[in-house]
């Protein structure tokens, strides 16, 4: 695994093998943050990274510059490898947390401008997360929820459907506000 693209463009991020994850491709994320690089100036993105698994998609907002990133995962070796790879590579505007992602977005009270959700594929409950995200306004205004699934997943009937791009195997939907 490496990041792709900004101030630590090509810094490689050996994940260990006991780490039971399915990574994002290199192809599928720079499709997402070419994508995302249109909406936004990561320098003042607040990003919550929802499933983290490795920290691949924080550690890439954090090369490109993003103000701050939770990482959020309720796997503790997936969250202390975040962790120990953030403090190896001096990462001081990522914060990892250990939650139950259900717990979490039901309780906390932030908002964050972007939302990144990369859950289990075969996840039964991956359908409610944008409800549960928009209709408890989680996002700032002009904020982005996107969603990392299955090609079995549709997405296109929920209210805040905004666009769904296809990477190979890699599916993305995205959700805003009006």
């Amino acid at each position: 695994m490496r990041i792709i693209s900004g101030k630590y463009r090509g810094r490689q991020i050996p994940v260990p093998k006991n780490l039971m994850v399915r990574p994002t491709t290199d192809f599928a994320k720079e499709g997402l943050f070419n994508i995302l690089s249109n909406h936004f100036d990561f320098g003042k993105v607040k990003v919550l990274d929802v499933f983290a698994g490795t920290g691949n998609i924080s550690f890439e907002f954090i090369s490109r510059g993003a103000n701050s990133v939770l990482a959020l995962d309720n796997n503790p070796k997936s969250t202390e490898f975040i962790r120990q790879t953030a403090e190896k590579f001096g990462y001081t505007n990522l914060l990892v947390i250990r939650s139950d992602y259900l717990s979490f977005l039901s309780s906390t009270i932030k908002k964050w401008d972007l939302i990144f959700a990369d859950p289990p594929y075969d996840m039964e409950s991956i359908s409610e997360i944008p409800t549960l995200v928009l209709d408890r306004q989680l996002l700032n205004p002009g904020g982005i929820l996107v969603i990392e699934h299955d090609k079995k997943i549709n997405f296109s009937s929920h209210q805040f459907f905004s666009d769904h791009r296809v990477y190979g195997k890699v599916n993305f939907t995205f959700f805003r506000y009006g």
